[in-house]
């Protein structure tokens, strides 16, 4: 039971600050997991793989009520999406299959590389000069490869590429959020599947796992999650946010650093 009563607070987490803050839940998630994870006497080896393709899982629940409200108001350039899903799905799928065959220190860095340098647009709200329009199908299929696959190593649905790509490309704010938001799904869904491929190569894997998904895990964080977002872009409205986000992108900072120490 103290271990369900754990991943329902990481997902409370994740969900409160996911709707304060916009941010996805991998990066806050993922080191939360391990810990959670080491302490419960899971497979050492396989500890941060797992984490990472619970945390892909946990996306996929929670990103459909964000598109839906994004869509509800109009925020969705369903164009621009379907010119990247294309390049989303096989990045995500080529992404997972190497993070799953990787040793678990050379992830723990990778993993910290995409966080450092989510952190750092977070902290310094970096938003490149827009372009007169989006690339074409090539430029288009190439930016969803490679943000997928950079967010395969950290279980995040991409949103801190997304959104600067998308103001690039002359996207309204608004309207590069909800896409973000969007494009998290098939993110999540390529990585997932990813990752259960992967898992199914290694023995070893504990109990209720499929592959390297940790279904309690991805249960528990799922249902929370999606309950606490509310209360969290309740919160938003009324708060100053961009102190927030500041303190925040220091804690994922921290908290990455402390996770790649202790997998060290």
């Amino acid at each position: 039971m103290e271990w369900w009563l754990g991943y329902a607070a990481i997902g409370a987490a994740v969900g409160f600050f996911a709707g304060l803050l916009g941010i996805g839940g991998g990066a806050i998630m993922v080191p939360l997991l391990v810990m959670l994870f080491e302490a419960q006497g899971l497979p050492r080896e396989h500890i941060l793989h797992l984490a990472v393709g619970s945390g892909m899982a946990t996306i996929l629940l929670t990103s459909v009520s964000s598109v839906r409200a994004h869509a509800a108001r109009g925020a969705l350039r369903w164009d621009l999406i379907k010119a990247m899903t294309p390049g989303i799905l096989i990045g995500g799928l080529l992404g997972s299959a190497v993070a799953g065959a990787i040793p678990t220190r050379l992830f723990a860095v990778l993993f910290c590389v995409v966080v450092y340098i989510a952190s750092a647009n977070m902290l310094f709200e970096r938003r490149p000069a827009a372009a007169r329009a989006a690339p074409g199908a090539l430029g288009m299929f190439g930016a969803g490869f490679l943000i997928s696959a950079a967010s395969a190593f950290a279980a995040i649905g991409g949103a801190f590429m997304t959104v600067p790509f998308m103001l690039y490309c002359g996207v309204p704010l608004l309207q590069a959020i909800g896409c973000a938001a969007a494009i998290g799904f098939p993110i999540a869904l390529a990585g997932t599947v990813g990752f259960i491929a992967s898992g199914f190569a290694h023995g070893g894997l504990p109990a209720w796992s499929l592959g390297y998904v940790y279904l309690p895990a991805v249960l528990g964080i799922g249902v929370t999650s999606v309950l606490f977002a509310p209360a969290g872009a309740a919160l938003a409205h009324r708060l100053k946010t961009r102190t927030l986000r500041r303190i925040f992108a220091a804690l994922l900072f921290t908290m990455a650093t402390k996770m790649l120490i202790q997998l060290w």
